[in-house]
Protein backbone atom coordinates (compact mmCIF):
# COMPACT_ATOMS: atom_id res chain seq x y z
CA UNK A 1 0.00 0.00 0.00
CA UNK A 2 1.72 3.25 -0.75
CA UNK A 3 1.47 6.33 1.89
CA UNK A 4 -1.34 8.04 -0.53
CA UNK A 5 -3.61 5.07 -0.71
CA UNK A 6 -2.84 4.99 3.47
CA UNK A 7 -4.00 8.56 3.53
CA UNK A 8 -7.27 7.87 2.28
CA UNK A 9 -8.11 4.99 4.55
CA UNK A 10 -10.38 5.88 7.28
CA UNK A 11 -9.61 4.98 11.04
CA UNK A 12 -13.26 2.57 11.24
CA UNK A 13 -11.98 0.91 7.79
CA UNK A 14 -8.43 -0.66 8.95
CA UNK A 15 -9.45 -3.60 9.70
CA UNK A 16 -11.45 -4.55 6.12
CA UNK A 17 -8.26 -2.77 4.52
CA UNK A 18 -6.48 -4.98 5.89
CA UNK A 19 -8.20 -8.26 5.94
CA UNK A 20 -8.62 -7.83 2.55
CA UNK A 21 -5.80 -8.68 0.56
CA UNK A 22 -5.06 -11.40 3.45
CA UNK A 23 -8.00 -13.05 2.23
CA UNK A 24 -7.38 -12.53 -1.63
CA UNK A 25 -3.94 -14.02 -1.15
CA UNK A 26 -5.38 -17.09 0.44
CA UNK A 27 -8.03 -17.46 -1.55
CA UNK A 28 -5.98 -17.69 -4.43
CA UNK A 29 -3.48 -20.05 -2.79
CA UNK A 30 -6.01 -22.55 -2.24
CA UNK A 31 -7.40 -22.25 -5.64
CA UNK A 32 -4.58 -24.07 -6.94
CA UNK A 33 -4.64 -26.67 -5.12
CA UNK A 34 -6.43 -29.49 -4.39
CA UNK A 35 -9.05 -29.95 -1.54
CA UNK A 36 -6.68 -32.67 0.14
CA UNK A 37 -3.98 -30.17 0.68
CA UNK A 38 -6.13 -27.26 1.32
CA UNK A 39 -5.42 -27.57 5.24
CA UNK A 40 -2.03 -27.82 4.63
CA UNK A 41 -1.97 -24.71 2.28
CA UNK A 42 -4.04 -22.92 5.19
CA UNK A 43 -1.56 -24.14 7.66
CA UNK A 44 1.57 -22.81 5.45
CA UNK A 45 0.05 -19.56 4.77
CA UNK A 46 -0.89 -18.57 8.33
CA UNK A 47 2.61 -19.12 9.35
CA UNK A 48 4.00 -16.66 6.85
CA UNK A 49 1.54 -14.00 8.45
CA UNK A 50 2.79 -11.52 11.39
CA UNK A 51 1.23 -12.02 14.80
CA UNK A 52 -1.22 -9.15 14.31
CA UNK A 53 -1.97 -10.63 10.39
CA UNK A 54 -2.90 -14.27 11.96
CA UNK A 55 -4.38 -12.17 14.90
CA UNK A 56 -6.76 -10.14 12.01
CA UNK A 57 -6.96 -13.00 9.84
CA UNK A 58 -8.46 -15.65 11.96
CA UNK A 59 -10.98 -13.63 13.67
CA UNK A 60 -12.52 -11.82 10.38
CA UNK A 61 -12.62 -14.83 9.08
CA UNK A 62 -14.60 -15.96 11.68
CA UNK A 63 -16.65 -12.86 12.31
CA UNK A 64 -17.89 -11.95 8.19
CA UNK A 65 -19.43 -15.34 8.44
CA UNK A 66 -21.13 -15.65 12.16
CA UNK A 67 -22.29 -11.94 11.74
CA UNK A 68 -24.57 -12.64 8.62
CA UNK A 69 -27.59 -14.95 10.88
CA UNK A 70 -27.98 -16.51 13.71
CA UNK A 71 -28.06 -19.66 12.34
CA UNK A 72 -25.14 -18.68 10.24
CA UNK A 73 -23.43 -18.04 14.12
CA UNK A 74 -23.91 -21.04 15.31
CA UNK A 75 -23.05 -23.43 12.35
CA UNK A 76 -19.78 -21.33 12.09
CA UNK A 77 -19.13 -21.77 15.43
CA UNK A 78 -19.56 -25.68 15.25
CA UNK A 79 -17.70 -25.69 12.41
CA UNK A 80 -14.68 -23.85 13.48
CA UNK A 81 -14.72 -25.67 17.27
CA UNK A 82 -14.66 -28.84 15.85
CA UNK A 83 -11.06 -27.66 13.93
CA UNK A 84 -9.07 -26.99 17.57
CA UNK A 85 -6.27 -25.23 15.39
CA UNK A 86 -8.49 -23.00 14.21
CA UNK A 87 -10.93 -22.54 16.90
CA UNK A 88 -7.73 -21.36 19.00
CA UNK A 89 -6.31 -19.00 16.63
CA UNK A 90 -9.65 -17.40 16.68
CA UNK A 91 -10.00 -17.12 20.37
CA UNK A 92 -5.80 -15.92 20.15
CA UNK A 93 -6.67 -13.30 17.69
CA UNK A 94 -9.05 -11.76 20.36
CA UNK A 95 -6.60 -12.19 22.96
CA UNK A 96 -4.16 -10.66 20.68
CA UNK A 97 -6.54 -7.62 20.56
CA UNK A 98 -7.47 -7.54 23.86
CA UNK A 99 -10.96 -7.98 22.55
CA UNK A 100 -12.14 -9.44 26.19
CA UNK A 101 -15.90 -9.15 25.44
CA UNK A 102 -15.65 -11.06 22.20
CA UNK A 103 -13.67 -13.80 23.85
CA UNK A 104 -15.96 -14.36 26.62
CA UNK A 105 -18.64 -14.42 24.07
CA UNK A 106 -16.74 -17.40 22.30
CA UNK A 107 -15.75 -19.34 25.30
CA UNK A 108 -19.64 -19.42 26.46
CA UNK A 109 -20.65 -20.67 22.74
CA UNK A 110 -17.78 -23.05 23.45
CA UNK A 111 -19.18 -24.44 26.75
CA UNK A 112 -22.55 -24.52 25.09
CA UNK A 113 -21.64 -26.35 22.45
CA UNK A 114 -19.87 -28.95 24.09
CA UNK A 115 -22.48 -29.08 26.58
CA UNK A 116 -24.91 -30.10 23.39
CA UNK A 117 -22.48 -32.51 22.21
CA UNK A 118 -21.05 -31.17 19.33
CA UNK A 119 -18.23 -32.63 17.60
CA UNK A 120 -14.62 -31.27 18.91
CA UNK A 121 -13.24 -32.93 14.93
CA UNK A 122 -13.78 -32.87 11.66
CA UNK A 123 -13.98 -36.49 11.82
CA UNK A 124 -18.18 -37.58 12.45
CA UNK A 125 -19.13 -33.72 11.79
CA UNK A 126 -22.62 -33.57 10.44
CA UNK A 127 -24.08 -30.37 11.98
CA UNK A 128 -26.16 -28.67 9.65
CA UNK A 129 -28.01 -25.09 10.46
CA UNK A 130 -31.09 -26.38 11.08
CA UNK A 131 -30.41 -28.61 14.02
CA UNK A 132 -30.00 -25.68 16.61
CA UNK A 133 -33.68 -25.45 15.72
CA UNK A 134 -34.60 -28.52 17.20
CA UNK A 135 -33.29 -28.40 20.79
CA UNK A 136 -35.18 -25.35 22.43
CA UNK A 137 -31.82 -25.29 24.97
CA UNK A 138 -29.24 -24.99 22.64
CA UNK A 139 -31.33 -22.17 20.41
CA UNK A 140 -32.17 -20.12 23.26
CA UNK A 141 -28.24 -20.15 24.51
CA UNK A 142 -26.99 -19.33 20.88
CA UNK A 143 -30.05 -16.91 20.50
CA UNK A 144 -28.66 -14.81 23.45
CA UNK A 145 -24.88 -15.53 23.10
CA UNK A 146 -25.53 -14.29 19.50
CA UNK A 147 -27.35 -11.52 20.86
CA UNK A 148 -24.23 -10.57 23.37
CA UNK A 149 -21.93 -11.44 19.90
CA UNK A 150 -23.75 -8.60 17.69
CA UNK A 151 -23.81 -6.33 20.32
CA UNK A 152 -19.36 -6.59 21.69
CA UNK A 153 -19.44 -6.78 17.50
CA UNK A 154 -18.57 -2.32 17.12
CA UNK A 155 -16.57 -2.50 19.96
CA UNK A 156 -14.99 -4.91 19.09
CA UNK A 157 -14.08 -4.10 15.45
CA UNK A 158 -12.73 -0.40 16.89
CA UNK A 159 -10.15 -2.36 19.42
CA UNK A 160 -8.92 -4.02 16.08
CA UNK A 161 -8.87 -0.88 13.85
CA UNK A 162 -7.36 0.93 16.89
CA UNK A 163 -4.63 -1.60 17.34
CA UNK A 164 -3.99 -1.17 13.69
CA UNK A 165 -4.06 2.02 13.68
CA UNK A 166 -1.33 2.04 16.50
CA UNK A 167 0.49 -0.80 15.13
CA UNK A 168 0.45 -0.35 10.85
CA UNK A 169 3.63 -2.51 10.73
CA UNK A 170 2.00 -5.58 11.99
CA UNK A 171 -0.33 -5.31 9.27
CA UNK A 172 0.50 -3.45 6.35
CA UNK A 173 3.53 -2.88 4.01
CA UNK A 174 3.81 0.82 3.13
Amino acid sequence: MTQQELGLVTKDTLCHVCFKPLIQAYKERVADQSVENSSIIMEQFYNELTNGQKALFSFQVYYNHAIKSLLEFYWWSAYFMAQPKIWLAIKAGLKYFEGDRMLNILENVEVTLKKSNHPISLNGFHVIREDMMHDENLLASISLLRTAFDEAAAETLQIINDRIQNNLHEFIEV
